[in-house]
């Protein structure tokens, strides 16, 4: 699998939110685009990732 242009193999099939939950990511402040379709927040738990998706994450910052 692809995240952000980087390899990154996949041992098996997981779901986005456990994928992102790895990875430390706290789901409800990314946004993730799969295979070029952005996913929806609310489907980041049924949507299953496998070794040759692309995935792009953007986490969104705060500051001012």
């Amino acid at each position: 699998m692809k995240l952000n242009g980087e390899n990154r193999p996949l041992e098996e099939p997981v779901s986005l939110l456990a994928y992102l939950t790895a990875l430390g990511c706290d789901p409800g402040k990314v946004a993730v685009e799969q295979n070029g379709q952005i996913v929806p927040k609310a489907q980041f738990a049924s949507v299953v990732l496998k070794d040759t998706d692309e995935l792009e994450v953007v986490s969104f910052v705060g500051g001012g």
